[in-house]
C-alpha cells in the first residue's frame, strides 16, 4: 500500500472505530480538525519553517501528545478553551470548540496517528482529499443536518467552469458552508493559468472572502482551505462570522459563487424603508434592496446583486420559488432583469441534494452599469430536470453529466450559442427566451419548461424502481417539510426556530 493509501485507510479506519462508540462522523472529523491545526502550528514553528506562532503556554502539541489517561482529557479541554480565546484563523478554529471523544485511550490513538505524519509537508491534493473525503461522509450522515453546508462538488465544478474565474480577482460566497467554490476556483486558476509570485501570492491570501454563522461549519470551512493551501495560518481570517444578509459591509467583488441555505423563511424581516419599526429587534434595514421581505433566498439574491462590483460575475443556486413566486419574488426579477444581464438558467433535477426533494436552479447574471433600458436581452435555459433521475448513492450526479450544459454555455464565447430546440427536435433540452417573451408572462415567471415528462405518457419509460421509491420518498418529505413552513408561518416563527 503507498503511503498516500496508507494514510487515507489510517484516517478513516479511527471514523469507523469511533462510530461504534457513538461519535458521529461531524465529531470526528471536528476532533481530527483541532489536532491537525495543532500539529501543523508545532511542524511550522519549528525548522525549516521557524514561524513564532503564538500559542497560549501548556496548550502546544508537545504538551499534549505527552499526556494519556484522565490527565490527557483534561489537558485537552483546556487547551481547546485556551486556544478559542486566540486571535485570528487558530481563534476562528477553535470557536465554541469542545472534546467528543469521551474515552481518553481513544483520543491518545488519534494523537497519536496525527503525530506520526508531516502533515506540512505533505502535498495539498493529498490533504485536501483526505479532508474533503470526511466532509462528503459527514454530508451524507443525514442525521447530522451537515448536508445542507455541502454543495455537490460536481455541479460547483460545472459552475466554474462556466465563469471561468482568472487570476488577481476577488471571489465571495455569503453563505460559504465548507468552503467549496473556493476549492474548485482555486483549482480552476491553478490548472488554467501560469502563475508567477505576485499571483501565486493573491490567490493565496487576497482573492477569498465569505460569511458563514455556524462555528462547526466555518471552522471546517477555513481547515478545508488551509488544507489545499489557501490561508497562512497565523493570518487573519477570511471567513466572517457574520450574518451577511444584516448590512452591506461595502466591500465589492469580481465574482460570486454561492449556494445560499434553503428554507424559505427567515428569521427576521429586511427593510429598506427609513423609519419602519424594528419587530423584536429582528428587522434589518437593508437600503440597498429593492424589496422587502422574509423570504432568505430573494433576501440573498439581492446580496448577491449588491456584493458585485459594476463588471461582476455571479453563480448562484436558487430554489424554484424564486423563479415564479408572486408579490416580492416579482419585483426581485424584474430588477435584475432590468439592473443586471441574467444570461443563463440551469434547472437542476431532483436527488442530487441532501435535503431531499430540493428543486433548484443555477442563476448565471452579470451585472451593469445603470441604464434606461433592461440590461437582459435574451435568457437561455438548459433543462437538466424533466426525465432525468438521480440519487445520492447509486446514481450521484458526476461532472460529466453536466458537460452537454458547458458545452452549450460555450464559456469561450456567450455571444455564438445555438439552440439544441426547434420545432423539429422539440426534445432539444437549450433554448432561448426573449427579453419581451419574459415580461410578458404572469409575474414574470422565470420557471420556463417545455420538455414532456414521459413517465407520465409512457410507463415502459419509468425508472428503476429504486430510483422512483427514492423519488416518492423525496416528494413526501419536500411536502412536509412545505406544511412545517406553512405552519411556521400561521405560528409567527421561522422553520429554524
Amino acid at each position: 500500500m503507498s503511503n498516500e493509501a496508507s494514510i487515507v485507510s489510517k484516517v478513516w479506519s479511527f471514523a469507523n472505530i469511533l462510530r461504534d462508540d457513538g461519535v458521529s462522523y461531524g465529531d470526528y472529523l471536528e476532533q481530527l480538525t483541532y489536532l491537525l491545526f495543532l500539529k501543523m502550528v508545532d511542524e511550522f514553528a519549528k525548522p525549516p519553517y521557524n514561524r513564532k506562532i503564538s500559542v497560549p503556554e501548556g496548550c502546544d502539541w508537545e504538551t499534549l501528545k505527552n499526556e494519556s489517561g484522565a490527565a490527557l482529557e483534561s489537558r485537552y479541554n483546556k487547551t481547546l478553551k485556551e486556544l478559542s480565546n486566540v486571535k485570528g484563523i487558530l481563534g476562528q478554529i477553535f470557536t465554541k470548540s469542545q472534546n467528543k471523544i469521551q474515552d481518553p485511550s481513544k483520543l491518545y490513538k488519534i494523537i497519536d496517528m496525527v503525530d506520526k505524519e508531516k502533515w506540512s509537508m505533505m502535498g495539498a491534493d493529498l490533504k485536501g482529499k483526505i479532508y474533503e473525503g470526511l466532509l462528503e461522509k459527514n454530508a451524507e450522515d443525514t442525521k447530522s443536518g451537515a448536508g445542507q453546508y455541502f454543495t455537490p462538488r460536481a455541479l460547483i465544478q460545472a459552475m466554474v467552469a462556466c465563469v471561468q474565474p482568472e487570476p488577481m480577482k476577488t471571489i465571495t460566497d455569503p453563505a460559504c458552508g465548507t468552503g467549496g467554490f473556493f476549492l474548485a476556483a482555486y483549482d480552476y486558476i491553478i490548472n488554467n493559468h501560469h502563475l508567477d509570485r505576485e499571483q501565486k501570492e493573491f490567490l493565496k491570501n487576497k482573492t477569498f472572502y465569505g460569511n458563514e454563522i455556524v462555528a462547526n461549519t466555518r471552522r471546517m470551512c477555513l481547515m478545508n482551505m488551509f488544507l489545499h493551501n489557501i490561508g497562512e495560518i497565523d493570518g487573519e481570517t477570511f471567513i466572517s462570522s457574520a450574518d451577511a444578509l444584516v448590512s452591506d459591509e461595502g466591500k465589492r467583488f469580481d465574482y460570486v459563487l454561492a449556494n445560499p441555505p434553503f428554507g424559505k423563511k427567515s428569521s427576521m424581516t429586511i427593510t429598506n424603508e427609513e423609519g419602519e419599526q424594528e419587530k423584536e429587534d429582528l428587522v434589518y434595514n437593508r437600503q440597498d434592496f429593492w424589496v422587502t421581505t422574509s423570504n432568505k433566498q430573494l433576501n440573498f439574491l439581492q446580496h448577491i446583486r449588491t456584493l458585485l462590483k459594476e463588471t461582476g460575475v455571479a453563480a448562484v443556486v436558487l430554489p424554484d420559488n424564486v423563479l415564479f413566486e408572486g408579490g416580492a419574488g416579482e419585483t426581485v426579477r424584474k430588477e435584475l432583469l432590468k439592473t443586471t444581464e441574467l444570461h443563463t438558467i440551469l434547472r437542476l433535477p431532483t436527488g442530487i441534494f441532501y435535503r431531499p426533494g430540493v428543486k433548484a436552479n443555477v442563476l448565471f447574471f452579470d451585472n451593469k452599469p445603470g441604464a434606461k433600458d433592461s440590461w437582459t436581452k435574451e435568457i437561455w435555459f438548459y433543462d437538466y430536470r424533466t426525465n432525468i433521475h438521480h440519487t445520492l448513492k447509486k446514481k450521484p450526479l458526476a461532472f460529466n453529466d453536466l458537460e452537454k450544459f458547458i458545452k452549450c454555455y460555450n464559456p469561450t464565447n456567450r455571444n455564438n450559442r445555438v439552440e439544441t430546440w426547434s420545432e423539429s427536435n422539440p426534445e432539444g433540452r437549450w433554448r432561448k427566451f426573449t427579453y419581451e417573451e419574459v415580461i410578458e408572462r404572469d409575474k414574470t415567471n422565470l420557471d420556463i419548461f417545455w420538455l414532456k415528462d414521459k413517465s407520465l405518457a409512457d410507463l415502459d419509460n419509468l425508472p428503476d424502481p429504486d430510483i422512483l421509491a427514492n423519488e416518492i420518498i423525496e416528494n413526501i418529505e419536500a411536502g412536509l417539510e412545505s406544511f412545517k413552513e406553512i405552519m411556521a408561518t400561521l405560528n409567527g416563527k421561522s422553520v429554524e426556530d
